[in-house]
């Protein structure tokens, strides 16, 4: 028991240290966010350092992830509920927020900043795709079509358009994706209007 706990704080400080750089902020900027001393944060990042839960609470906060996730504790009861994300060679994170088979399945994308201009690869798959961004700037290459999406905007299209995802030089992205099987839209409701 002993062993796995030494294990699991002995590598926080590489996690730590990537959450950061994903972000693309510096020692100095995450001190003012958390209130931890930069030194501080720097010695954890290394691992001459263990964290306490009393750090680990206002860093998990900033860096949007959940305490299970920032010591990457081990899955615990319902697997459905215990999404864990996968980070792809690129440095983009995805989380399934959905995990039942068939019907329109739910995704957050984590796109790191663009260094340089990025070529686009156009891909195509079968299904139907809605995209709404939370943060960020998302650059969406559809068809002919060289789309730029803020915070808030959506965009939504057949998935055998050949389509293309990435963020911009302004920073790291963060975006919903719902997909479906071709002919599955996802419909947004609006409450009617009523007469007056």
């Amino acid at each position: 028991m002993t062993h796995d706990l030494d294990h699991t704080l002995d590598a926080v400080g590489p996690r730590l240290k990537r959450l950061r750089l994903r972000r693309d902020i510096t020692l100095a900027d995450l001190a003012e966010q958390t209130g931890i001393s930069a030194s501080t944060l720097s010695r954890l990042e290394s691992g001459l350092r263990r964290p306490t839960l009393e750090q680990l609470l206002p860093l998990a906060r900033v860096h949007g992830v959940t305490l299970d996730e920032l010591v990457d504790a081990p899955p615990t009861g319902d697997p459905r509920i215990n999404l864990r994300p996968v980070t792809c060679a690129d440095g983009s994170t995805i989380l399934p927020l959905t995990r039942r088979p068939g019907g329109i399945q739910a995704y957050k994308f984590i796109l790191p900043r663009a260094k340089g201009e990025q070529e686009p690869e156009l891909r195509t798959h079968e299904g139907y795709d809605w995209v709404y961004v939370l943060n960020g700037t998302l650059r969406l290459v559809l068809g002919e079509r060289d789309l730029i999406l803020k915070p808030g905007e959506a965009a939504e299209f057949d998935t055998r358009t050949p389509h293309w995802f990435g963020a911009t030089g302004a920073g790291p992205v963060e975006y919903l994706s719902l997909i479906g099987k071709q002919g599955q839209r996802a419909h947004v409701r609006v409450a009617p209007k009523l007469d007056v």
